[in-house]
């Protein structure tokens, strides 16, 4: 069988889940294990999902045609949404049991698409130039202005509204640190409790006076992850795009995508295999493979990948 039509059959296997969830949600005499059940054939078609992306990664690695690339980006990425909705119905249909245990202390809550909880929650916020808006060239121009313009701009400021939403959705009983990146990680918190208010705004204050310059490493983010002596058991990376920079400079001022792609392997080969990292992804313009590699990074740490509406949240 041929990948597209693995693709055709997979999706036609989500489609009939749905009409069988739309069954279920509908008949008055629902039962536990018929949601059990839709839950899992999720998680079988998420796994059927994820190889069938990392085939699509080998393809785009390959001399594969651009035609056939994009249409099998076009079938995955309408399967993924098919299955989001799964959850969500599925969520919806089973409100009091929403919360499970997973990999690690943490525990996983589906809230838009996205798994919080944890008793030690860790927030890594892209801060580079990137994240001023979603064109190179409105980024840089952006890069220049005066530093009230920059923390003003639109996409940053959805930035900040996420870590607003993360740092209020978390369990009341868990503990949360905020740590912006860019060439070097920034810590704007040590870790504090969630329902300290005071620690909490003195956090989110910190953030919106914080200016979004320079590049990003995420090796760099990662191994202060890897240094912290309480570590998380739950992580949030907020970003736009794959990595610009490794552990010092780049001495170039382009980099390709090729590159791109070897610093973000780097980087995720310093991680604890433990502790799921939920993705949000504001995708950045020339930065094809960032939206393919953070999704496998999600789905192997058995943690999110949300790629937002420019209205969330």
């Amino acid at each position: 069988m041929t990948l597209m039509a693995e693709v055709k059959k997979l999706e036609e296997e989500v489609r009939i889940g749905a009409e069988n969830l739309v069954v279920l949600r509908n008949a008055m005499d629902e039962t536990d294990g018929d949601i059990a059940t839709a839950e899992l054939t999720i998680e079988q078609l998420l796994e059927q999902i994820r190889q069938l992306q990392q085939q699509m990664l080998e393809l785009l690695e390959s001399d594969s045609s651009d035609e056939e690339i994009a249409s099998l980006k076009a079938e995955l990425l309408s399967i993924e949404e098919q299955v989001d909705d799964l959850q969500n119905s599925t969520a919806a249909n089973n409100a009091g049991a929403a919360a499970r245990t997973v990999i690690g202390q943490g525990y996983r809550q589906y809230l838009t698409g996205i798994r919080v909880g944890g008793d030690r929650i860790l927030i890594l916020l892209d801060a580079s130039t990137s994240m001023l808006h979603r064109s190179i060239v409105n980024a840089i121009r952006l890069g220049l202005m005066a530093p009230d313009e920059k923390i003003a701009a639109e996409k940053w400021q959805r930035a900040v509204r996420t870590v607003e939403w993360v740092s209020a959705n978390v369990p009341p009983d868990a503990d949360i640190q905020l740590v912006v990146f860019n060439g070097e990680p920034i810590p704007l918190s040590g870790w504090i409790n969630a329902t300290s208010e005071t620690d909490t705004e003195a956090m989110l204050e910190r953030l919106r006076n914080h200016i979004p310059e320079g590049g990003s490493s995420l090796v760099n983010a990662f191994e202060y992850v890897a240094t912290l002596d309480l570590p998380p058991d739950n992580i949030f990376l907020i970003t736009d795009g794959l990595p610009t920079q490794g552990k010092g400079e780049p001495r170039t001022p382009t980099i390709s995508s090729s590159e791109r792609v070897r610093l973000f392997r780097n980087a995720i080969g310093t991680l604890n295999d433990n502790v799921p990292v939920n993705v949000v992804l504001f995708p950045m313009e020339g930065d094809p493979m960032a939206t393919p590699y953070y999704w496998i990074l999600a789905q192997e740490t058995a943690g999110s990948f949300l790629a937002p509406s420019r209205d969330w949240p």
